[in-house]
């Protein structure tokens, strides 16, 4: 009993810190960022996804599902690709949709913990 007790606890370690090394799929990291960010009407529908007010696309799921642990880790399981486009998302929210910026800080950062975050990029 006690050998199978410590063998799930050994298990359970390493399930944890496999998980840790792992990153988030790489599936979407070929997105052009920038045609969503230029097309109002595609950028609208990502955001109405994030805020629980519209149909999502599969990325839109996907990100949802993902952000809160990209916020609380520092994206630290985030590929090279996806910090950059991460920032110029951030970037682009924050200078040129101050408005919908500010609803998704709300809801994603209510306690405003990871706004430095946000303010310097990850």
């Amino acid at each position: 009993m006690k050998l199978s007790l410590a063998f799930l606890a050994l298990a359970c370690v390493f399930g944890i810190i496999s998980a840790q090394k792992s990153g988030y799929t790489t599936k979407y990291d070929n997105v052009d960022v920038d045609s969503i960010l230029s097309n109002k009407r595609v950028l609208d529908n990502y955001i109405k996804c994030l805020m629980d007010k519209g149909a999502c696309t599969p990325e839109g799921r996907e990100l949802k599902k993902i952000l809160p642990d990209a916020l609380s880790s520092d994206c630290s399981k985030c590929t090279e690709v996806q910090k950059r486009n991460s920032n110029k998302v951030f970037s682009f929210l924050r200078d040129r949709r101050p408005g919908e910026w500010n609803i998704l800080l709300t809801k994603y950062d209510p306690k405003g913990v990871y706004r430095q975050k946000f303010e310097s990029g990850f």
